[in-house]
């Protein structure tokens, strides 16, 4: 099922057979550098995987999706809406991870883009959030380009990180 499209990207709802694909990217260092979990296993990444292949289980409008390359079809990475309750407070974070051959083509700005347009125009939500890692410049810049503006440092699980937020 497709969630929604950008100029080179489509998102899809996850399913089964992406399950290689998925890990390749979660068992590289360099892509999860800043995840506070670090790399994963394969049990962990199907975990994952069967969590969202309906979106998320407590809101089926979220979760994370499948992002396919148009020009070539390739699964490139997996992005989406992920609810968080922080200090008592639902937030919606705009999440992107994309493969590393991917990288610097302007592909994590366009999906990050397309999330906030989809969370505004089709979801009707007023906010949305990225969470970050302070060192992850690359992640800091492509939710700057999508319109997100630095709000506070944060510690959510022991993590810290920083909130950048964008409201309707």
């Amino acid at each position: 099922m497709i969630i929604f499209e950008t100029e080179r990207l489509v998102l899809r709802r996850l399913v089964i057979e992406d399950l290689d694909a998925l890990y390749e990217l979660y068992r590289d260092p360099e892509i999860r550098r800043y995840f506070p979990e670090g790399t994963l296993d394969l049990k962990s990444t199907r975990a994952e995987l069967e969590w969202f292949l309906n979106g998320h289980p407590r809101h089926p409008e979220l979760g994370l999706w499948a992002t396919i390359h148009k020009p070539t079809g390739a699964f490139i990475g997996r992005c989406g809406l992920l609810p968080w309750m922080i200090e008592g407070r639902l937030e919606i974070e705009i999440a992107y991870l994309l493969g590393r051959p991917y990288w610097r083509q302007g592909l994590g700005s366009e999906v990050a883009r397309g999330l906030v347009r989809y969370g505004f125009d089709r979801l009707g939500l007023k906010r949305l959030i990225a969470l970050i890692d302070a060192d992850n410049l690359a992640s800091v810049r492509t939710a700057e380009r999508a319109g997100l503006r630095f709000e506070r440092d944060l510690v959510l699980d022991d993590a810290p990180c920083r909130v950048y937020a964008v409201s309707a």
